[in-house]
């Protein structure tokens, strides 16, 4: 036995750590099973409906524009008439997500779709969301091929597309519902939270639209 071995073996003897390599990880994995959750705010456990309305409620408060449509097929004339209302060009970027492929894009022959990384030169660009928070109007964005993380960040408006199934009462849910729908080793690099369009006080306390990412987020809650 190693010298480095004899002073492991009397540190677990100290602990009454259990001898074998596999019974400590099922001791470890038995310890995060049970560890102990932190308190979670009253209106974060509303019934299902409640919590929509509250993420609708929380997502405009924070300065979102919101629209709700009761299939994906309507998704791509209620981002046709978001462009329009604003007056920006008709074309948009987007990645892979296949839920967004069946959003009705066929309906809208005007339309240009540009699918890949955004390179910055986009005025709109389209996620799909992995969840919402309702107690705050966020929404969670996972990175990858799907939904580019560039697409968050760097064309001037953001449209986002959630399906009111994966709204979920607080963050820590949230967290669980990824974990249980990724699985080890398949987590993704990043998961961005974002509420509300890119904002900024630093200047004389003047809110200023903009200053780090999109300066509008506009959500479509797909019932």
């Amino acid at each position: 036995m190693s010298a480095r071995d004899s002073i492991l073996g009397k540190i677990r003897a100290t602990m009454g750590s259990p001898a074998s390599n596999d019974d400590r990880r099922k001791a470890v994995l038995e310890r995060l099973a049970d560890t102990p959750t932190g308190i979670i705010p009253g209106r974060a456990k509303l019934p299902k409906a409640e919590q929509v309305e509250l993420f609708c409620e929380m997502a405009e408060q924070f300065g979102a524009t919101l629209a709700r449509v009761s299939t994906y097929g309507e998704v791509a004339g209620e981002v046709s008439g978001y462009l329009r209302a604003r007056n920006l060009p008709a074309a948009i970027r987007m990645g892979a997500d296949e839920r967004l492929k069946k959003a009705g894009w066929e309906t809208e022959k005007n339309l240009e779709l540009r699918y890949g990384l955004s390179d910055g030169g986009d005025l709109a660009g389209v996620s799909h969301a992995t969840a919402g928070i309702a107690e705050t109007g966020t929404v969670a964005m996972m990175s990858g091929q799907d939904n580019p993380t560039t697409i968050n960040f760097l064309p001037e408006h953001h449209i986002v597309v959630i399906k009111a199934a994966d709204i979920k009462g607080d963050m820590e849910s949230v967290w669980a519902m990824v974990r249980k729908k990724q699985g080890k080793g398949e987590m993704p690099r990043a998961l961005n939270l974002i509420t509300g369009p890119s904002r900024s006080g630093d200047i004389e306390q003047t809110i200023l639209l903009g200053a780090h990412g999109p300066r509008a987020l506009h959500v479509i809650v797909v019932e």
